[in-house]
C-alpha cells in the first residue's frame, strides 16, 4: 500500500469517527448501535481491539440502552436529569468510536490520543451545546418544547450517523458546520444579557 492511499485511509476514517462523534452529542447510545449494526453488515471495519462492537450482544445492548435513552428524553424533568449523566458519557462514546473506526494504520497511543481529542472533543461540544439548548427550552416553555428538540437531536444522531458510515468525508462537513453553529450559539446564549 503506498502513502496517499493509507493516508487517505487515516483520513476517511477519521471523518467517520468525529461524525460519529458528533452524532453522539445528540444521542449517546444511537451511533455504537448503528456502527455495530454496519459491522455487523460488513460495512465497517473496526480496529481489532474494539471488534467487539460489531457483535451481536453488542448490537443488543446498544439497542436496549438506545431505546431506554430515546424513551427517557421525551418525560419531562428525566430529560435535564440525563443532560447531566450525557455529557461525560458522550465524550466517552465519541472517543470509543473514533478510535474503532481508526484501524491499526496508527499506533495505539497516537490512535487513542486523537479519538479522545478530535471525537471525544467533538462529543463534548455537541452534548454541551445540546444540554444548553434543552435547559434553554425549559425555561422558556416550561419544557412543551423538549419533546421536540428531543425528536431533532434523534434525528439528527441517527442520521448524521449514516451519512457518517456511507459518506464519511460529506458526514465530517456537515458535523464541522453543526459543531461551529452550535458552538456559536452557546458562546452567544453566554454572552447575552440578562432579561
Amino acid at each position: 500500500m503506498d502513502f496517499s492511499s493509507e493516508t487517505l485511509q487515516i483520513v476517511i476514517a477519521l471523518a467517520a469517527g468525529i461524525s460519529l462523534s458528533a452524532s453522539c452529542g445528540f444521542r449517546v447510545f444511537v451511533p455504537p448501535l448503528i456502527v455495530s449494526l454496519a459491522a455487523l453488515a460488513g460495512m465497517v471495519d473496526l480496529s481489532p481491539d474494539l471488534a467487539w462492537l460489531g457483535t451481536w450482544p453488542a448490537a443488543i445492548a446498544f439497542g436496549s440502552a438506545a431505546l431506554v435513552e430515546v424513551g427517557a428524553y421525551y418525560i419531562p424533568a428525566l430529560d435535564n436529569l440525563l443532560d447531566t449523566i450525557s455529557v461525560p458519557a458522550a465524550t466517552l462514546a465519541g472517543t470509543l468510536l473514533t478510535a474503532a473506526m481508526l484501524g491499526v494504520d496508527i499506533p495505539p497511543a497516537a490512535r487513542w490520543i486523537l479519538a479522545l481529542i478530535a471525537g471525544g472533543g467533538t462529543a463534548l461540544a455537541v452534548s454541551s451545546a445540546t444540554a444548553t439548548a434543552r435547559g434553554a427550552s425549559t425555561v422558556t416553555t416550561a419544557g412543551l418544547a423538549n419533546p421536540v428538540l428531543s425528536t431533532g437531536e434523534l434525528a439528527a444522531s441517527a442520521g448524521l450517523s449514516i451519512v457518517s458510515i456511507l459518506l464519511p468525508l460529506l458526514a465530517l462537513v456537515l458535523a464541522v458546520v453543526l459543531v461551529v453553529a452550535l458552538v456559536r450559539w452557546r458562546s452567544r446564549r453566554r454572552t447575552a444579557p440578562a432579561d
